[in-house]
This record gives C-alpha cells, sequence and structure tokens, in this order.
C-alpha cells in the first residue's frame, strides 16, 4: 500500500488515496492504529484517505485520529491535503473538499504554503465552566470539531506532564459533552498568541492544531483581544496565521487558516 507522510507546522499525517489503494471501511480504524503509531508505524497524529467525492467537491477527506477514532475534519491536514491534491492533480489552485463537518475550501499560496477555509462554527460559549476554569467553547462544522480555549498566562511555566494531566482532565469534562480538543493560551504581543493544544483522538500535545488555532483566534476575537486580522499563532511545531470575521452580535465567520506544508516523504507499507 501506497502511502505519503506529510506534516503542517510539525501537525503529521499518513495519507493514502483509496482511488487507488481501496481499503475497506470497517478496517480503517485499525489501519489508522497501526500506521500512525509512533514507535510500530509510520508515526503520525492522524490518517488522512482521499476518496471520490459524494456531492458537488473536489474529492472526499475522511479523517481518522491515531487511536483510530473518526474526527469530523483537520485544519492543518486540510491544508496538507489541498497540496497533494494539488501535486497530484485531483483540483486546481482553489479546491472543494469534502469533510465529515462540511465542504472545506484550500487555496495554494505558494509551493509549499496552503490557506484554508474551515467550517463556520456551530456554537460558540466564550463562558463555559469546566474543572473550575472558565472556558471558551466553541464546535467548527456540523457536526462540530469541538474546542475549549482556556486563556492562561503562565501556562508555558507549568512542568509539561503537570500541564498535560490538566489539558486530560479538561478535555474529558463534563461541560463538553463530546469531549474537547484543549487549547491553552496567552497573548505575546499585538495581535500575537503563543499557544498549546491537548487533541482528543491523539491524547496528547500535538505540536500545531489548524482547526484549534482557528477557534482560539475567533474566541479572543470575539473578546476583544485580538484583531481577527492575520492573527498570529506560535505554537510548538511552527507559526499559523488565522483571519476571522467577527460580528458585534457575538458570532464569528469565514475563518481562514494560512500556514507551511511540508511532504516528508513517500513510501509503501506491506504491514497491513
Amino acid at each position: 500500500m501506497k502511502f505519503t507522510k506529510m506534516h503542517g507546522a510539525g501537525n503529521d499525517f499518513v495519507i493514502i488515496n483509496m482511488m487507488e489503494e481501496p481499503v475497506e471501511i470497517e478496517k480503517i480504524p485499525e489501519l489508522a492504529r497501526k500506521l500512525c503509531h509512533r514507535r510500530m508505524g509510520i508515526s503520525a497524529d492522524g490518517l488522512m484517505l482521499v476518496d471520490k467525492a459524494e456531492k458537488d467537491g473536489d474529492y472526499r477527506l475522511r479523517f481518522y485520529n491515531a487511536d483510530g477514532s473518526m474526527g469530523e475534519m483537520c485544519g492543518n491536514g486540510a491544508r496538507c491535503i489541498a497540496r497533494y491534491g494539488y501535486e497530484h492533480g485531483l483540483a486546481g489552485e482553489t479546491q472543494r473538499i469534502e469533510t465529515t463537518a462540511g465542504l472545506v475550501i484550500g487555496e495554494r499560496i505558494s509551493e509549499a504554503l496552503y490557506k484554508v477555509r474551515l467550517n463556520d462554527p456551530g456554537i460558540i460559549d466564550l463562558h463555559r465552566e469546566a474543572e473550575g476554569f472558565d472556558c471558551a467553547y466553541i464546535e467548527l462544522g456540523n457536526p462540530g470539531i469541538p474546542h475549549a480555549v482556556v486563556i492562561m498566562d503562565s501556562w508555558d511555566e507549568i512542568p509539561e506532564n503537570e500541564l498535560r494531566e490538566l489539558g486530560r482532565r479538561l478535555r474529558y469534562s463534563p461541560a463538553f459533552p463530546k469531549g474537547a480538543n484543549v487549547s491553552f493560551v496567552k497573548l505575546t504581543g499585538e495581535n500575537e498568541i503563543k499557544a498549546i493544544t491537548f487533541e482528543r483522538g491523539v491524547e496528547d500535545f500535538t505540536l500545531a492544531c489548524g482547526t484549534g488555532s482557528g477557534s482560539i483566534t475567533a474566541a479572543l476575537t470575539l473578546m476583544g483581544k485580538v484583531s481577527g486580522i492575520d492573527t498570529k499563532i506560535s505554537m510548538p511545531g511552527g507559526d499559523l496565521f488565522v483571519t476571522v470575521k467577527a460580528e458585534p452580535c457575538g458570532w464569528a465567520h469565514d475563518i481562514f487558516l494560512t500556514g507551511p506544508t511540508c511532504i516528508v516523504f513517500e513510501g509503501e507499507t506491506k504491514e497491513i
């Protein structure tokens, strides 16, 4: 089975083209667990499968987390898949990508730089208490990708294991019925944010989170803490830039995520 390994700001993925390498749907969760394993597989945060479009998109993205659970969508994954789609002739410089969370528009900026329009939020709750913390809760798309945003100026001074346990506790908090990706954030300058995300399905911190960056920017823009125009999100794997439209009524939409993509290597695996 042929595959491509890519990453977007350190958020890494294994990509398989189901139109060339047929995979039975019921076998995908186990395939994701095997291929994404950090020591016994190719190693990745998630598995992405390119499939035929079911509606009016150029193609369909099926996304699975490293633990085999199906994800609604992935922002950095969508940016990577947009580059994959362009370089493999599946679509032009502007693409319509079908996902479980809805249609995502991808755009080629340069050879490695790609932008995607994330799904509009289905839920925005700027103040939801969870485990004693005031969190902003946002779901992107329908069904939505759940994100909790915790403003904590000293998060990067907390020992990593302690912060990880806090992220895990919040991720499973009853305040979030679907669970949540949990981002700890701090303002570092005008329109600049430093953040890290504990992702469900990976069950650990990742080097970057695209939908997390979109949710962070939407929340902080609505709170009046950033402009929402090319807001810089610095994550452990690199910088992402987000633009969002915020309305006086407390709603946000048209969230655009821009950042780098990288093709790590292409290969073939027989351990399936």
